[in-house]
């Protein structure tokens, strides 16, 4: 529990953009999930530019791709970025911590 535990505050120190936070364990959480900025803004109920601006970020790295869908731009994980599997364990585990936490109380 306690390594769960240091994940979970790994995420809050190294990721420290609350909306990128919240981009990066959907995506990772969901690696099939498809969205465009609206969607993800109604999702994580955040500002659409401040998203919009994280996707760009995320892509630019490679953690994410996009493709145009008529006018609209979706948004998608690259399940081939070099520290996918890594990132995505750290947000499972920190996932399953914040629940057990939830549990207790």
């Amino acid at each position: 529990m306690l390594f769960e535990r240091q994940c979970e505050i790994m995420l809050d120190v190294f990721i420290t953009s609350r909306v990128r936070r919240k981009i990066i364990v959907i995506y990772a959480k969901y690696p099939d999930f498809k969205t465009h900025v609206r969607g993800l803004a109604k999702l994580i109920k955040e500002d659409a530019g401040n998203i919009q601006r994280e996707l760009k970020r995320l892509e630019k790295i490679g953690f994410l791709i996009s493709e145009k869908q008529g006018n609209t731009k979706v948004y998608y994980t690259n399940k081939q970025f070099i520290i996918f599997k890594e990132l995505q364990s750290i947000v499972l585990k920190s996932q399953r911590a914040s629940q057990k936490r939830n549990h207790m109380n």
